[in-house]
Parts: structure tokens; C-alpha cells; sequence
């Protein structure tokens, strides 16, 4: 049973199907500052900006940072890239994806992270395709894992997630979607999976040790992004580059 949705907000200035949201900040505990990390010459959000935008799935994209003075750096460089940036709380996650559907009139929510530089833009594309034929409210790609840490992708009905305001919680509010695929006997919940299994490998970044392993890919593949089963062939010949981060714990769910 999906819970019904907030009232809509006043104001409304843009109609979009589907609106792509990147949560990013420099304030990782682990890794403060590396949304604007280069690589390539492009910062690390430049890069999921750019994947996000080429999949052709999205009619809107906002960059979702936070309202202290540290991001005011995540700002300029949304100004810099020419997309729009919206600044709520610090770690009540969901209230600032609210707060851009706030300003917009939309179907569906794509939830993006500034930490995965090297997003795969046929994913994000081949998840929108199946999101619409399957008419659910919430698809993941991290349900059952068979994609590399780093290149999930979420899609949530726009009614769903304004209608879980009410009712997640504690660390369900940073996570953003968690209330849904933790409670998935009140919703429409789809896992998508695709083969080979590939979620031994860590793309995301993090850590230092994950930093390392991008570095050495974008070296090697350059700017360009790349689809996921050629990076997967080229690290299958590479492990050294892959035990660089493979010891790396990813924070439990109720971690911030």
C-alpha cells in the first residue's frame, strides 16, 4: 500500500517527467572535498553530471548540496557546468531532495550520488526503459547486487517519495530512499539485475584507495565515460588495480 502524497507545493516552475537529483557535499567524513576532485580536468560532479545528462533519460537534473559555508564551493561549481544547485539541510538528506521537488512539477525522481564519477549513462537509460514498462513505484539496481559499487541507479515515483516524509526516520532521512526498499511490502518494488555478476568490483569513491583505482582507470580510458562491461574486461586484466580498494567496508545503512 503506497502512502498517499504530501499536498504539491505553491510553487512550481518547471514540468518534468523524469528529474534527475545529485546529493553531493564536501563534507565526507572519509574523504572530505571529493565531489571537486579532478580527473581528466573535470571535477568528480562534472563527471556524474555529464553521465546523468547523456543518458537521454532525464528532463530536468539539480545538484542537492547542503547550506553550509563549505559547499558554497559545490555551488560555483554548479554555476560553472551550467546546472542548477539547491541548498537544504546537512544531513536530512531526504528534506533537501523535497525541497527541489518543492520547485518543480514532476513524475518520477532519479536519485544520483557526486561520488560515482564513472556512472554509466546506458545504465541509467536502460533503468528509465524498465522503471516506465514496469508502472512501479521505486527500481533499484542495489537490491540484489550484480552492478560494481558505484553504478547504481534509483528510480522512485515523485508521490511515493514526497508521501514517505511522514514516515522515515532517524537514517532513513540521509539515506533518502532506504524507508522504501526496507518496507517493501508497502510499495511497488522492482530489483534490477544484470549479467555477468559484477559487484566484487568498488567504483565509487570514498577513500583514498578508491581514489587511487579511478585515477588509474581514467588514465588509461581517458575523459570519455565508459560503458561498464569494457571497464570490467580491462580491470579483469588488471587485479593489482583492483586489490587497491578491495579491502574497503562500505558504511552500514544506519551510519550517516
Amino acid at each position: 500500500m503506497t502512502p498517499a502524497a504530501a499536498p504539491p507545493a505553491t510553487q512550481k516552475s518547471l514540468k518534468a517527467a523524469n528529474l534527475g537529483i545529485i546529493q553531493a557535499r564536501m563534507g565526507s567524513t572519509r574523504l572530505p572535498g571529493k565531489v571537486l576532485r579532478k580527473l581528466a580536468g573535470r571535477t568528480v560532479l562534472d563527471r556524474v553530471v555529464r553521465a546523468a545528462r547523456a543518458s537521454g533519460a532525464l528532463d530536468d537534473l539539480v545538484v542537492a548540496t547542503t547550506t553550509e559555508a563549505i559547499d558554497d564551493a559545490v555551488e560555483v561549481e554548479c554555476a560553472a557546468i551550467g546546472v542548477e544547485c539547491y541548498r537544504g539541510p546537512v544531513d536530512d538528506v531526504l528534506s533537501r531532495f523535497l525541497g527541489v521537488l518543492g520547485t518543480r512539477d514532476c513524475d518520477n525522481v532519479m536519485r544520483f550520488t557526486a561520488d560515482c564519477p564513472l556512472l554509466d549513462s546506458r545504465l541509467v537509460a536502460m533503468a528509465a526503459r524498465v522503471f516506465d514498462a514496469a508502472g512501479v513505484d521505486y527500481l533499484t539496481t542495489s537490491i540484489a547486487r550484480t552492478l560494481p559499487r558505484g553504478l547504481d541507479v534509483e528510480i522512485v515515483r515523485a508521490p511515493v517519495l514526497r508521501g514517505i516524509d511522514t514516515l522515515a526516520t532517524e537514517h532513513h532521512r540521509t539515506h533518502v530512499t532506504s524507508y522504501i526498499y526496507t518496507h517493501a511490502d508497502e510499495f511497488d518494488v522492482i530489483g534490477l539485475t544484470m549479467q555477468p555478476d559484477l559487484s566484487h568490483l568498488r567504483l565509487t569513491l570514498d577513500t583514498e584507495d578508491d581514489w587511487k583505482l579511478i585515477e588509474a582507470i581514467i588514465g588509461h580510458f581517458g575523459d570519455e565515460p565508459v560503458e561498464v562491461r569494457e571497464l570490467a574486461d580491462w580491470l579483469a586484466g588488471q587485479p593489482d588495480l583492483v586489490l587497491l580498494n578491495a579491502h574497503v567496508e562500505q558504511k552500514v545503512l544506519t551510519q550517516a
